[in-house]
C-alpha cells in the first residue's frame, strides 16, 4: 500500500514545485521590481524647515567642528536598518542640542559618505532625508 502512494506523493510534490517556480519566475508579473507603493520611502525635510539647533549642527559639520559633544562624529551603526544598507563606517552621527534636556537628547544628524544627510528627532526610530 505504501509503495502505491509514493508516486502520487511525488507527483503532488512536482506540481507544487512547478507552481512555486513559475510564481518566482522573473517573467511573472508578481515577481517584478517593487512598485512605488511597496518600496520603503524615507520622508524628506528641507534644511530651512529643521529646528535652528539642527541647522547649527549642520553648519558645524560643514566646517569640520569643533563639536560640543565627544560622541559627535562617531560611526553610526544603522542597527535599526532604517537607512540604506552600507558597510560599517559609512554613516556618522552628530548631536542636535535639545533645549531643556539635561543629556544629549533624542535629536541627531546622521551623514553618509555619499553626501546624504538624515535627521531624527526620536533617537533613531525614524529619519527624514535632509534636502539642501
Amino acid at each position: 500500500m505504501l509503495l502505491r502512494s509514493v508516486p502520487r506523493a511525488l507527483a503532488g510534490l512536482f506540481v507544487c514545485l512547478t507552481v512555486l517556480l513559475t510564481a518566482c519566475s522573473p517573467t511573472h508579473p508578481s515577481a517584478s521590481a517593487p512598485t512605488a507603493s511597496s518600496a520603503r520611502r524615507t520622508a524628506t525635510v528641507q534644511e530651512s524647515r529643521l529646528p535652528v539647533e539642527a541647522r547649527h549642527t549642520l553648519a558645524l559639520i560643514d566646517k569640520g567642528g569643533p563639536f560640543p559633544y565627544a560622541q559627535d562624529g562617531v560611526v553610526f551603526g544603522n542597527f535599526e536598518r532604517l537607512l540604506p544598507q552600507h558597510a560599517r563606517g559609512y554613516y556618522h552621527e552628530y548631536t542636535v542640542r535639545t533645549p531643556g534636556s539635561r543629556d544629549r537628547g533624542a535629536r541627531r544628524i546622521v551623514t553618509g559618505q555619499g553626501g546624504e544627510i538624515y535627521y531624527t528627532d526620536d533617537h533613531y526610530h525614524s529619519f527624514k532625508a535632509v534636502l539642501r
